[in-house]
């Protein structure tokens, strides 16, 4: 008699996957394979990786609020940083003028800044705790949409 086949089940969290993971989208590759380019322009991401095939939204709709969230949080956090500092710099006198004008360029530029990297880095968290099974990265490659049909369960 033969053992049934082995159920396709994703590895467990292991810190070494989630640092491989994030360097890769540090990197600004894909966060599965490490295949590039993954990104058309600074503010526009291919569809897929051209290495693995992995759809950058995973198939999900809304899939990268979650990113939009993480970088808002990165600004802030850039500002809060950048005005102690300023602020421990000039005390007891600061230029508030400078620090208010400077802040609000700061508040503008920092999502563009940091924009691709909060998208693969929200994508690199999300593969590290639910990774691809076979099954999913063959409905990636696969083409999704059209010919793939619907995202199987995860």
């Amino acid at each position: 008699m033969t053992a049934p086949a082995a159920p396709d089940l994703a590895p467990p969290f292991t810190w070494t996957m989630l640092g491989r993971h994030v360097g890769r989208a540090l990197r600004l590759r894909c966060p599965h394979c490490g295949g590039h380019p993954v990104r058309a322009s600074w503010l526009k991401r291919l569809p897929g990786c051209p290495v693995c095939g992995l759809r950058l939204d995973r198939g999900e709709h809304d899939y990268f609020i979650g990113a939009y969230l993480l970088n808002l949080i990165v600004a802030e956090v850039l500002l809060a940083v950048g005005l102690l500092a300023v602020l421990l710099a000039t005390w007891p006198d600061p230029p508030w003028d400078p620090i208010q004008y400077g802040g609000a360029v700061l508040m503008l530029l920092a999502p563009l800044a940091t924009y691709p990297y909060s998208e693969l880095l929200w994508l690199a968290f999300d593969l590290t705790f639910r990774p691809l099974t076979r099954t999913e990265l063959e409905w990636h490659r696969a083409g999704a949409g059209g010919a793939g049909g619907e995202l199987p369960q995860l």
